[in-house]
């Protein structure tokens, strides 16, 4: 089977600023969970990096292909 070279999108969510907690959102593409957490790691800014203390990462859903709970009922 021939190899297919495709990437996902995954929004990253950071979570910074000690007692005073912010949050930094952005989205990255990679093959899989493993590649969009070292992309992420690369992309966050420097100035939140040492003051991070969660990283989320999901699959980032293409709002147009969403399927939303009234659709679902039709």
């Amino acid at each position: 089977m021939p190899w297919v070279d495709f990437t996902m999108h995954f929004q990253v969510t950071v979570r910074y600023g000690g007692r005073r907690q912010r949050y930094h959102t952005y989205v990255v593409e990679a093959a899989d969970a493993a590649a969009a957490l070292a992309v992420a790691g690369e992309q966050m800014p420097v100035e939140i990096a040492p003051e991070a203390d969660l990283v989320e990462l999901r699959v980032a859903v293409d709002p147009d292909r969403r399927t939303y709970l009234e659709e679902e009922a039709q």
